[in-house]
């Protein structure tokens, strides 16, 4: 009976988690659409960190009212590593690629997150997945290189390696964000991480926005305001708990929708050609989350 309930209540927060982290895929789906907006106006380095200073500030606020408790030494440890995959290396590499490449370009190679999300979080945290599901996994992030292989002429660009870099990036802020929130909270976590980088961040953006300067046009503002907000900020309150509640490499996996998200977002935003060829890639990578999604993940 004890068993049947724990298997029951595995499944009511993976589902949970599922749900969730389906919410903030969704806000991050928008992430490359709208920074390449800003980018199109603004220094694209400008724009990554200056979307944490801004997501910082709303960070202190949030703190301050919610009276949270300071981390202790090892939380600030982990947060080091969170502000390192997603508030500067993530923001940084990818806003270097928007610049060179279309958001529909960069939305079908992100699309190789998942497995490294899913290797960070067994190497550094010993989720153990099943064959089934690195297959599933490999399958999927083979797509992913395939379309990156096809779209360049039959080798990598150089923005496709910023994005690989972005991947890796991010994995590594998702696996280390996704444990701390076991103890934190997922709104505390990236508020701290925001809060942890401030003093290097700071100084450097002042130093961009006065040698590039920050003239440009309400739309690449805009843009710039949702990356602020939603991807560098509220997007993680639901991403964090939910890999926290459904499990690192299990969720995870929900980020192959993002692809296609990203596709409609950059024709809606962006106005870039919705082709068959980036509709059949995405869809591709859509069926495997729904392979990957029935297989066995021991945490």
């Amino acid at each position: 009976m004890a068993a049947d309930q724990a298997i029951t209540m595995q499944m009511s927060n993976e589902t949970r988690g599922m749900w969730l982290g389906a919410v903030g895929v969704a806000l991050f789906s928008l992430t490359l659409p709208f920074t390449r907006l800003a980018v199109a106006e603004l220094n694209p380095v400008l724009v990554a960190l200056g979307r944490a200073v801004v997501a910082a500030l709303c960070s202190a606020l949030l703190l301050w009212r919610s009276g949270a408790v300071r981390p202790s030494t090892g939380q600030w440890q982990s947060l080091i590593i969170v502000a390192l995959g997603v508030v500067v290396g993530f923001p940084v590499f990818s806003s270097v690629a928007m610049r060179y490449v279309p958001a529909s370009h960069g939305a079908i190679v992100l699309g190789i997150l998942p497995l490294a999300t899913a290797l960070f979080g067994a190497l550094r945290f010993g989720e153990r997945p099943s064959i089934g599901f690195w297959l599933a996994a490999l399958v999927g992030s083979g797509i992913v290189v395939g379309f990156a292989l096809q779209q360049g002429g039959g080798q990598f660009q150089l923005a496709d390696l910023a994005l690989l870099a972005a991947v890796l990036a991010a994995a590594m802020g998702y696996a280390e964000g996704a444990r701390l929130s076991q103890t934190m909270g997922g709104q505390q976590v990236i508020s701290w991480a925001l809060i942890v980088s401030m003093p290097i961040l700071l100084p450097v953006t002042i130093w961009l926005a006065l040698r590039y300067g920050m003239s440009a046009s309400p739309q690449a503002w805009f843009g710039f305001a949702y990356v602020s907000l939603f991807s560098m900020f509220i997007g993680f309150f639901f991403w964090y708990r939910g890999l926290a509640l459904g499990g690192i490499a299990r969720v995870g996996q929900v980020q192959l929708i993002q692809p296609f998200l990203t596709l409609l977002g950059a024709a809606l935003i962006n106005g870039e050609l919705l082709e068959m060829r980036n509709i059949m890639f995405a869809l591709a990578v859509i069926a495997v989350v729904a392979i990957g999604r029935r297989m066995a993940i021991r945490r």
